[in-house]
């Protein structure tokens, strides 16, 4: 479903690719009062005003001295880079990583933080840090909170940005409503992943719904999200909503065939090995099973940017797997990858859902839990959201007009 990396043939740079890839697991946390960020590769940018200047991207990131230490106490991993012609070290957590020191590098920039995509290398979004509030670390993954100068709060996970308070809801409610807008009166919903409770928020505006699930396998997700983002998790309010904390893949196979009208899986690449394993074919067949003939799902996918000639055979799998209706859409997220966001949306055999076309629109007058109408989502959104670029309707084997 995700493009592979490109191979990288300069050994140096492969080295600093490796360096790289070992921060953001470990969430790019450094001891008690600095994170810091290796950028994938050095970049210079091509010589402009007759070739007398040159600006670069420096490759270290380092947050102000105003931060707060984490919670928990413990330091992660931290680099620095020496460019006096040495290598730069750093310790903690009993873990040292050293990176060969290139002199044509300019100066450190404090206070910044990168958010680096694998699915486009060679290229990062910075985020200017005020001050880190939040270090935890679970035995399933870390979780960093910052405050950002721009984007208010910003949630790293696994070195892997979430979200942004300036525009989590655009992911939230177009992941939200263009399943459960598709089909009649949905009455039980099923959320696997989805712990900072925005979807939850989403699913609360829908009148019919009777029960609202969700499965999430870290417990230090939520207590972090109702700490840091209230109006996020407030979605944990509505009494419909059950929660399971729980392995997703392990409880997808326990539910009993035809129980939920739709299923939503907030699991994406970035997010690591758990949405990857979501994405499993054998976890497919457990939500097919799980959904009513005519149910629905809707899971995360490439951004129209980033899908290749691999979508049109992932589409044909799915619909082997669902027996029903397949479409890839999208939307505009500007902090994510290449501002974009797509999702694969699918139905079990049995009545015909026809996801271009809402059938379920919400109600203007009914919030749920949360404290004001949809900032994004709307009819006319819903169905442009499956309008793509030639480019993208030939990686999906759509015709071209």
């Amino acid at each position: 479903m995700f493009a592979p990396k490109k191979k990288t043939r300069n050994p140096e740079l492969r080295n600093q690719r490796k360096s790289f890839d070992l921060l953001t697991m470990a969430a790019n946390v450094s001891s008690h009062y600095h994170v810091d960020l290796l950028v994938k590769e050095k970049r210079n940018l091509e010589e402009y005003e007759n070739g007398d200047r040159h600006r670069q991207i420096n490759n270290v990131i380092s947050s102000p001295s105003s931060v707060l230490p984490p919670e928990n106490g413990n330091g992660g991993i931290g680099l620095k880079l020496d460019i006096n012609g040495g290598k730069g070290v750093t310790s903690n957590g009993g873990l040292s990583v050293s990176v060969p020191a290139t002199p044509s590098l300019p100066p450190v920039i404090s206070g910044w933080y990168a958010d680096v995509s694998s699915l486009s290398p060679g290229e990062a979004r910075f985020y200017e840090v005020e001050k880190v509030l939040f270090h935890g670390k679970s035995k399933y993954q870390e979780l960093l909170v910052f405050q950002s100068k721009k984007h208010g709060k910003v949630a790293i996970l696994d070195g892997s940005l979430q979200l942004t308070e300036r525009d989590e809801f655009a992911y939230q409610e177009m992941l939200t409503h263009l399943p459960l807008c598709s089909i009649p009166h949905p009455k039980k919903v099923l959320l696997v992943g989805g712990g900072d409770g925005g979807i939850l928020r989403e699913i609360s505006r829908h009148n019919s719904v009777e029960q609202i699930d969700i499965c999430e396998i870290d417990e230090m997700i939520i207590d972090a999200y109702k700490k840091f983002f209230p109006d996020i998790a407030v979605g944990y309010k509505d009494p419909r909503v059950q929660v399971y904390i729980d392995n997703g893949i392990a409880f997808l196979k326990k539910i009993p065939e035809g129980t939920y009208d739709a299923i939503i899986l907030d699991a994406f690449v970035e997010m690591g090995k758990h949405a990857v394993e979501l994405a499993d074919n054998d976890v497919l067949r457990s939500i097919a099973k799980a959904l009513r003939p005519g149910g629905v799902v809707a899971i995360p996918s490439n951004n129209p940017w980033s899908i290749d000639s691999s979508m049109e055979a992932i589409i044909l799998k799915c619909q082997n797997i669902f027996g029903g209706s397949v479409n890839y859409a999208w939307t505009t997220v500007p902090s994510y990858n290449n501002g974009t966001m797509g999702f694969l949306l699918c139905s079990t055999k049995g009545p015909k859902v026809d996801f271009k076309n809402p059938i379920n629109p919400l109600n203007p007058n009914h919030f749920g839990v949360a404290e004001g109408p949809s900032k994004f989502y709307n009819s006319e959104i819903h169905a442009a959201a499956f309008c793509l670029p030639s480019f993208a309707k030939i990686a999906t084997g759509s015709e071209v007009a």
